[in-house]
């Protein structure tokens, strides 16, 4: 839930019954109030159990890849072109 996935009667239903047993699950779980920053009491959503999210390549690097793929093609489409 949050700005781009809105809440839905499925979710609402689902945080209430585990919001009554204050159940732990992959998608809740509890906050020790000595984590929350008694400035700004912050409580946006950051998933414990989510795993890490793998780093995006450089864009350099993908422009390497992708030069270096071209030039495979062009020697491929070359060799073909002199078997004609």
């Amino acid at each position: 839930m949050g700005k781009t996935n809105s809440l839905n009667d499925e979710d609402l239903r689902e945080f209430v019954e585990l919001q009554a047993r204050f159940a732990k699950t992959e998608k809740s779980w509890l906050v020790d109030i000595a984590d929350i920053n008694r400035e700004t009491f912050d409580l946006s959503v950051k998933n414990p159990n989510k795993a890490e999210e793998t780093l995006l390549r450089e864009p350099q690097e993908i422009l390497d890849a992708i030069a270096a793929l071209d030039a495979e093609s062009a020697d491929i489409l070359a060799g073909i072109g002199g078997m004609l």
